[in-house]
């Protein structure tokens, strides 16, 4: 019975967190799989993902510098414990399914090939015989294959079966260029025209074309019409021709094509792992299911040890809640229908509260609670309160930028000053304080350190302005930045703004996903820069006016408007300064310049390499984060509450123990905390009551909820209650094309 309750409460983990690893059911293979999913182990091979990512800091090109035996002993270390990862993955899955994962496949072959590369590395540079560490760029490969990282690999799902589509679009857009770029050619290579610089102007077919691609950024405009342009206004409808069709046109048709597909390819992700957490509820339901009359059930017992079994810190009180709802008729059983919205009714965010007594009222009870108190009181939680202070906050902002010197600024700073602290001081009086200041009041935080530190930076500027080494000037500067920072609660105090910030705060944690698919692309780049461009430009201090100086280390740069520019700092000498030139790429502002610059120095094919990060980072991925962006709005101004979150609320209303969100911003503020363990007792309001000891429950905020999750519960609102869904092999295999009707018509259109 322990066996098949640890079996059970896997399927319901994996349902609860999306997970979709095949696992073996023997007991040993169970209890592998609970360690393997243990937050400790992810927590070490994150770990060891970012030492080994972080070892190009240390290795030549060096920020900073480590000799080559202690960066390779790092590595082994590293790709011990992705290998012994591997094998623990290994003896938790079936043997078949995990040979025919590439994932696994991905991994055993970079450790192979990265090993070979240090020993060919290490053989040759004990020869001083310099060579290329070409197996770094495939450190990403780790970061992506790993089961933890199946947000980035289906962002990078997203990139690869978009790219079918956009080909087709790019294709037709760089004929396009190329037929410009002949014309071009034939327009103006005869003409004798000269560039700023002195140079021919449009005379090599391949420079047209590397221009007239640039141009499509605008990085050049208007620099490359100007000699046309001088020559003859009329060669300006040229360019705005081009500028029309490849800019406007193709660009606006690259974002549609991408935002199509992502939005079709996001759907049948989001279905398939819908229809896959329905699978594993019903694999758990089956294993617990006994007959009772008519119907298969799992008796209330053993759902409240798979409860525990999931969620071992979960209080006594959230559980009863919980098995409230899921045993409606308190018959003893859980039903299967109610059984299957178990791993929902985990995720769901239910903050346990304590309603505690101001200790004033304890110490003081006739002064707090008399009427001059109780005035103070409502003042405080009342909303003109907060609009007062509001606009207090705008008015200092103003004063903020005056001239500090004037004396009657500088004055104004401390009556705002005083005014802030006695806002704190009376919301302290009137909230009780560890409420007040509790895990989710982040506002309040917030404005008592910006204060706190506000008072003490100015009472120092005042006293000690005459300690010579002290620039106080600088620490009150920061503080008034932040001060300033005080103006984003007013944002939110408004219902239109909050929706926003709240979408925001939604897309915060896929951002991050993003960012690790901007940190791979980086990566990758950056190494492949450090080793084709790594000591051709150097940067000198700006003082000297040597000639090398004047070059950027390299003769070649001579008269470049590289040089001119003095874009020395911008190369790939190391990671960090790699990294801050592909971000000025990212930008694409002159980016035809650092491209021109490292052209110069090495060949002119250098320049693919640079077109190359421009259509995978700027044509590629930025598209696909508009896409996410546009559909995570879309999301959250029609996202309506499901159907267990509503089950939730209902229960919680009956019981008598609710308060609603709306409540916890200006009127009762309590601290979310774990409470003692007791349960539900009584029929009546009063019993309950009483049995709860002034315990309350609500929802958390949809600000806690990622889009993500807000996508799958609206496909799952549309999968009926009873429907068990498609065998595991047809989920496994969805494609896009069973969503969307073959021959569309308007109605299935729309």
């Amino acid at each position: 019975e322990d066996q098949d309750l640890l079996l059970a409460a896997a399927y319901v983990s994996d349902a609860q967190y999306n997970r979709n690893v095949p696992f073996e059911t023997s007991p040993r293979a169970i209890r592998l799989y609970y360690f393997y999913n243990h937050w400790t182990m992810q927590v070490a091979i994150y770990f060891f993902i970012c030492v080994d990512l972080s070892l190009a800091l240390f290795e030549e090109p060096a920020l900073f510098p480590l000799p080559f035996l202690a960066t390779s002993i790092a590595e082994v270390l590293c790709l011990t414990a992705f290998f012994g990862r591997l094998v623990h993955f290994a003896k938790v899955t079936p043997q078949m399914v995990f040979w025919k994962d590439t994932k696994n496949i991905c991994i055993m072959v970079t450790i192979a090939l990265t090993l070979i590369d240090l020993i060919i590395y290490g053989s040759l540079e004990a020869v001083n015989i310099h060579s290329v560490r070409w197996s770094r760029a495939l450190r990403p490969v780790f970061l992506i294959n790993f089961p933890e990282s199946r947000q980035i690999r289906r962002t990078f799902r997203s990139i690869r079966n978009t790219l079918p589509d956009i080909l087709y679009v790019f294709l037709l857009f760089m004929f396009s260029v190329l037929m410009f770029s002949l014309m071009a050619l034939k327009l103006f290579g005869d003409r004798g025209l000269r560039t700023v610089e002195g140079l021919p102007y449009f005379t090599n077919i391949l420079e047209i074309a590397f221009e007239l691609y640039v141009l499509v950024t605008t990085a050049n405009s208007p620099d490359v019409m100007m000699p046309a342009y001088n020559f003859n206004w009329w060669y300006s409808l040229y360019f705005i021709t081009y500028i029309i069709i490849n800019t406007y046109i193709f660009m606006s048709v690259f974002l549609a094509v991408v935002y199509n597909n992502y939005r079709k390819h996001l759907k049948n992700e989001i279905r398939k792992l819908a229809y896959l957490k329905r699978h594993k509820m019903m694999e758990a339901f089956n294993i617990l299911k006994v007959k009772v009359g008519t119907e298969f059930v799992v008796m209330e017992a053993r759902w409240r040890r798979l409860a525990r079994t999931v969620m071992p810190h979960i209080s006594s009180p959230h559980l009863e809640l919980l098995l409230r709802i899921s045993d409606e008729g308190q018959k003893g059983h859980v039903d299967k229908m109610n059984f299957l919205r178990l791993a929902d009714l985990l995720n769901i965010q239910v903050i346990t509260m304590n309603i505690k007594r101001h200790p004033l009222e304890e110490w003081m009870p006739r002064v707090y609670q008399s009427s001059a108190s109780l005035l103070v009181q409502r003042m405080v939680r009342h909303r003109i309160f907060v609009w007062v202070y509001d606009i207090i906050i705008l008015i200092n902002a103003i004063f903020i930028a005056l001239d500090e010197k004037n004396p009657f600024i500088s004055y104004a700073e401390w009556l705002f000053l005083s005014l802030y602290i006695i806002e704190i001081l009376l919301k302290l009086y009137t909230y009780e304080p560890r409420a007040y200041f509790g895990k989710k009041q982040f506002w309040n935080w917030f404005d008592t350190l910006i204060i706190v530190a506000a008072l003490v930076a100015t009472v120092a500027n005042t006293t000690i302005q005459s300690a010579s080494k002290y620039n106080s000037q600088q620490v009150l500067d920061i503080v008034l930045i932040l001060r300033i920072l005080r103006l984003l609660r007013v944002i939110v105090s408004i219902q239109r703004f909050r929706l926003i910030v709240t979408t925001l705060i939604n897309i915060g944690p896929t951002i991050l996903t993003f960012g690790g698919l901007i940190l791979v692309v980086y990566y990758v780049f950056a190494i492949i820069g450090m080793e084709a461009f790594h000591g051709k430009v150097r940067f000198f201090d700006p003082n000297f006016t040597t000639p090398d100086a004047l070059v950027c280390g390299n003769p070649a740069l001579k008269d470049s408007a590289f040089a001119r520019d003095r874009y020395c700092k911008n190369n790939f000498n190391d990671l960090a300064s790699s990294f801050i030139v592909l971000m000025e790429l990212t930008v694409v502002n002159q980016w035809h310049i650092l491209a021109g610059g490292f052209a110069l120095v090495t060949h002119q094919a250098a320049k693919l390499y640079f077109i190359s990060f421009h259509v995978v980072v700027v044509i590629l991925i930025v598209n696909i984060f508009i896409a996410f962006i546009l559909e995570a709005f879309f999301v959250a101004y029609s996202l309506e509450k499901s159907e267990v979150e509503t089950a939730i609320e209902r229960k919680i209303q009956e019981l008598g123990v609710g308060i609603q969100e709306e409540e916890m911003h200006d009127g009762k503020l309590v601290d979310n905390m774990d409470v003692k363990d007791g349960g539900f007792s009584g029929d009546d309001g009063d019993n309950k009551r009483k049995a709860l000891k002034g315990l309350y429950f609500r929802i958390a905020s949809k600000k806690y909820r990622t889009v993500d999750a807000l996508l799958q519960q609206m496909f799952e609102s549309e999968i009926a209650p009873e429907d068990e869904g498609p065998p595991l092999d047809e989920i496994l295999n969805f494609s896009p094309s069973d969503i969307y009707p073959k021959v569309p018509n308007f109605e299935n259109s729309a």
